[in-house]
């Protein structure tokens, strides 16, 4: 074997040990997360932090931050898909679910820079300030799905993003306490 083709075999097999590594870092954060959590689904947590871009290379503070990036990205697009639901479908909808996406677009709205401000928070390490945002936008997510609830055989077309929502909001959570606890 040529010193290249050695060293090139070594450098395969070391990115595969931070690449296993790190798996084994989302999986054990989400493993805790979820034993303590019962708002954070293993499979969720792991499949949504190893989609993230740039997970294979992230500590534990890293993956919170992806946590929080990952809600920031599905609160934006979940107005966005609030905003063509009302645009797309104005004649069609019943007035009472057309009255819930309103309420649910100024919601998700208002969290938009609520979850900036916790990337923030988050950054320069006020977890007790991220924590009281990251809340905010669960808070949001629950609202929302819970208004079309109010009214009898109403189906909300948001469940799935509102759960989404609220499980990475959770997750974000739960890394911040495992921060917190490892630290003192």
């Amino acid at each position: 074997m040529s010193s290249q083709s050695l060293s090139l075999t070594f450098l395969l097999f070391c990115l595969f040990q931070v690449s296993i590594n790190t798996q084994d870092l989302i999986y054990n954060t989400c493993k805790t997360s979820s034993q303590q959590d019962p708002n954070v689904k293993l499979q969720f947590c792991t499949t949504s932090l190893q989609a993230a871009a740039a997970s294979h290379c992230a500590d534990l503070k890293g993956l919170g931050m992806m946590s929080i990036r990952l809600t920031r990205y599905n609160i934006t697009d979940t107005r966005c898909y609030i905003k063509q639901l009302l645009k797309n479908n104005t004649n069609k909808l019943d007035p009472y679910v057309k009255s819930c996406l309103n309420d649910c677009f100024e919601l998700y709205s208002d969290a938009i820079p609520g979850i900036k401000q916790a990337m923030e928070s988050y950054n320069s390490k006020r977890f007790f300030d991220a924590n009281v945002q990251i809340s905010s936008v669960m808070e949001a997510a629950t609202t929302c799905e819970d208004g079309f609830k109010e009214k009898k055989g109403v189906v909300s077309p948001l469940t799935k993003r509102n759960d989404a929502t609220f499980e990475l909001s959770a997750i974000a959570l739960s890394i911040m306490n495992i921060l917190q606890s490892s630290s003192t």
